[in-house]
């Protein structure tokens, strides 16, 4: 089963009570890692979270953003600070004395400074806090899940029809392949008797030219090798496995691109050097787009 590391996934429920949003967003990346921002009172939840995610994802860069809203009046109270208000009074006091000038404090004006009321919280009940983000990060996770699927299912056909072109160009290299060593035979030989005006042909020496040429560009264990690649990543991409792919089809996408290398400066002839520049064109397409498999 292929799966793309990017994705998108959201999730909002809510009620007369509570409002709470969760996205997740993906990109590709070497490794697992999480960003999560949330309200203060989850922080409590960010080992769940990342625990519950790894369900949905073995591979990427993934951002979660949980927005909360709670609209029940009685978990928001107003507290009057008396000591600290005592404290300031005395200060101003003081001041009066000192300065001789006169206190003229009023209630109003003692309740705009600092602290001398604040909002308060009560405190919620971390189950049923747990309840409520598990369920949006589940429903958005699932949603998250099934659009990288379906963006890998996309990259799988199209690296499957790029397997498949690449194996015709490497059935075209091992059909010319001695087709090029019979012609520079046949040239060399030529050459020789032009050379010699028609004597004997050493053919010995001949023989040994020709077999010098033939080890020389002889590219059957890169074609073998290669075939063998391509086999191994349309097997990885077909078998229905919940493994992540992602990591063997980028070594095998390395390993072709290495055996397009050697065939194109091992070969000798004009055809053979447009279809391994074709081949490489392709297989780094692939590992550009392997580069986002999971």
């Amino acid at each position: 089963m292929v799966k793309s590391m990017t994705g998108f996934g959201r999730w909002e429920s809510s009620d007369e009570n509570r409002r709470i949003l969760v996205e997740i967003k993906a990109v590709n990346h070497r490794y697992l890692d999480f960003g999560i921002k949330m309200p203060k009172k989850f922080y409590l939840f960010e080992s769940r979270v990342r625990g519950l995610m790894k369900e949905y994802a073995v591979r990427g860069k993934i951002d979660i953003f949980v927005t909360y809203e709670d609209y029940t009046e009685d978990r928001v109270s107003l507290k009057f600070n008396k000591t600290l208000a005592s404290e300031y009074m005395q200060s101003f006091q003081m001041m009066s004395e000192e300065f001789g000038i006169p206190n003229d404090i009023t209630v109003s004006r003692l309740a705009s400074f600092p602290d001398v009321f604040t909002m308060e919280h009560s405190e919620e009940d971390e189950d049923q806090l747990w309840e409520l983000l598990e369920g949006a990060l589940r429903r958005a996770g699932e949603l998250f899940a099934e659009q990288r699927l379906h963006e890998g299912e996309q990259l799988q056909k199209d690296i499957l029809d790029k397997l498949s072109s690449m194996e015709e160009w490497v059935s075209f290299i091992e059909a010319r392949s001695p087709e090029v060593v019979k012609e520079y035979q046949q040239r060399l030989e030529t050459r020789m008797r032009e050379i010699l005006e028609d004597k004997n042909v050493d053919e010995a020496r001949l023989m040994t030219e020709v077999a010098v040429f033939s080890d020389k560009t002889c590219v059957d264990e890169e074609t073998v090798r290669l075939r063998s690649h391509i086999g191994a990543m349309k097997k990885a991409l077909t078998e229905n496995s919940t493994e992540s792919v992602g990591r063997k089809l980028d070594f095998l996408a390395q390993e072709m691109n290495r055996e397009a290398n050697t065939i194109l400066s091992k070969c000798n002839n004009m055809d053979i050097s447009q279809t391994a520049i074709q081949l490489k064109t392709e297989i780094e397409k692939i590992r550009e787009q392997v580069q986002n498999i999971e």
